[in-house]
């Protein structure tokens, strides 16, 4: 019998729910491709942890809810088990709100933030996942921090 052994390791601070802005780094056939996603829910006041996001969106089965990276990744021919993986959750930004109108604003500033992240990324000639729609205008500070995390965290290559 040969039994397989992987590891996985993270700080628990991911479990926070909130508002986070996340980058997959996913390496197949020596080819990478990039997800800029966020929590905070766009029918719901909810805004979950990055850490509960990643078993949703590497949910395969044909009925499966807010799984995108995994269909993008089918789109695009990639067998996830197959592949490795990265990610980085920047967070939580806002914390999750009381209200679907109080939830609202930041909602929308973490879909700019998102879609500033991935024309940075496409920008720099990643192969980014995905389509990403503006919401509202967010500090360029936190624009620029995030530029700067983001590429600090893909110029680490995957072991």
């Amino acid at each position: 019998m040969n039994i397989n052994g992987y590891e996985m390791a993270f700080d628990g601070e991911v479990l926070q729910r909130g508002f986070w802005l996340y980058v997959w780094e996913i390496i197949y056939q020596q080819r990478t491709y990039i997800y800029v996603g966020r929590t905070g829910d766009s029918s719901s006041p909810n805004a979950s942890s990055p850490f509960s996001r990643i078993g949703q969106h590497l949910d395969f089965r044909y009925n499966a809810k807010g799984n995108s990276l995994a269909k993008h990744l089918s789109e695009a021919g990639v067998d996830p088990k197959s592949s490795k993986f990265r990610m980085l959750a920047l967070g939580p930004l806002f914390p999750e709100q009381e209200s679907f109108e109080a939830h609202r604003p930041y909602r929308d500033q973490m879909a700019t933030l998102e879609h500033k992240t991935a024309d940075y990324l496409r920008n720099m000639k990643f192969n980014v996942l995905g389509t990403h729609q503006e919401g509202i205008p967010v500090p360029p500070d936190v624009v620029e921090e995030i530029k700067s995390r983001v590429s600090e965290f893909l110029n680490h290559e995957i072991s």
